[in-house]
């Protein structure tokens, strides 16, 4: 069995490797070719080429890098043409996974195709189903309300749950012990994995945690592998003392951050779901280019992009998104919650359940899908 996979970024890098291996307990003679980042190189992929590449968000963003992303996104195609695999998976990314699979499919109409994570149809830009007709065979969707979207028209979906259910989190032991003796409260910055990201909302993070920093309060910034660099140079300016925890150090240091954590800042993602899992209350707060933001805006279907908010169809994460997404506000949002967290508690406890947690891994499932495509 041959199977080409791609991947952009972080989050999809985690999807692949869990599709791989789900794949591999299946269909243990497969062979995988493609694009991803650590994760799935650690499951056998050769990346084509290095995943930040193509990792890339936002209009104005993407058009800076535009010739470079076609040239990508030509040159992938070619590979799976060359190598004709017994299906094609392209996980999210759709700015650059649609691209390629319309040249795969114009060349190759025969050739199956996957992709992971369903078009945020229900969000923005819903006419955006009804264009990957005869450009995708089957879409595979991480939340529980996203089928019928799909199968409205005409492409088959599978709810296959969301990988974060499945992945390890600190024991309150470990978190408490990782804490050490301090009696101090903690609020977790989270400045998101993508470069462009990092470098926006960095500098209203640093304003937040100089207005709310006071004795007793500790600050802790999980760096992805990508931005560790930029990070460290970034806050070693602030005013506030932040601990970053180095990717490459303890994976058991992020894990237990997130457990013992009393509040986070997050960029909006699918970090909030990761918090979630850990019970770790949240304020959510992103801004975009100023292109970005006015098309996106005009074009936003729904009243809030916080998962947890979505899936337990509650509104009970703050959230504070492009023109919101200012320092006074969140500072206030961010003391509010560790004041009083316990209304989110609920919330993420059933996003977690609707998620699939107890049940089979998404990863298997998802391979499962693809397998019964074929």
């Amino acid at each position: 069995m041959r199977v080409f996979v791609t991947a952009g970024e972080a989050s999809g890098d985690k999807l692949g490797a869990a599709f791989m291996r789900g794949f591999k307990q299946l269909c243990p003679e497969v062979e995988f070719r493609g694009i991803g980042g650590p994760l799935m190189e650690a499951e056998g992929l050769k990346s084509l080429f290095p995943m930040d590449e193509i990792s890339i968000m936002g209009i104005s963003e993407i058009l800076k890098e535009y010739r470079h992303l076609k040239a990508r996104i030509r040159e992938t195609a070619e590979a799976v043409l060359d190598w004709r695999p017994d299906v094609l998976v392209t996980i999210d990314l759709p700015e650059f996974s649609l691209r390629v699979n319309r040249l795969v499919k114009k060349a190759a109409p025969d050739q199956r195709v996957v992709h992971y994570v369903a078009p945020t149809v229900w969000a923005w830009r819903p006419g955006r189903a009804k264009k990957m007709v005869g450009v995708v065979d089957q879409v595979l969707a991480l939340l529980p309300f996203e089928p019928p979207y799909m199968e409205a028209v005409g492409i088959a979906c599978d709810f296959v749950g969301h990988p974060v259910v499945m992945e390890p989190v600190a024991t309150a032991e470990e978190a408490t012990a990782w804490k050490g003796d301090s009696c101090d409260k903690m609020v977790l910055v989270l400045p998101g994995s993508r470069r462009s990201e990092v470098a926006r909302l960095l500098p209203v993070f640093q304003e937040v945690v100089e207005r709310i920093a006071r004795p007793g309060l500790r600050f802790v910034l999980p760096a992805g592998r990508q931005v560790v660099g930029p990070v460290k140079e970034a806050v070693s300016g602030w005013k506030v003392p932040v601990e970053v925890i180095d990717p490459e150090g303890k994976n058991g240091d992020k894990l237990a951050a997130f457990r013992a954590a009393d509040v986070a800042l997050a960029a909006s993602g699918t970090v909030s779901l990761e918090l979630a899992a850990n019970a770790t209350p949240m304020v959510i707060a992103y801004d975009m280019s100023w292109l970005s933001r006015q098309v996106i805006g005009r074009m936003l279907l729904v009243d809030t992009v916080t998962l947890v908010n979505l899936v337990s169809e509650t509104r009970d994460i703050p959230e504070f998104i492009g023109k919101n997404c200012k320092p006074e506000a969140i500072s206030q949002a961010v003391l509010d919650v560790l004041d009083s967290p316990e209304r989110q508690l609920r919330a993420m406890d059933l996003t977690m359940e609707r998620l699939g947690r107890d049940g089979e891994e998404p990863g298997l499932r998802a391979a499962r899908a693809v397998l019964k495509g074929l």
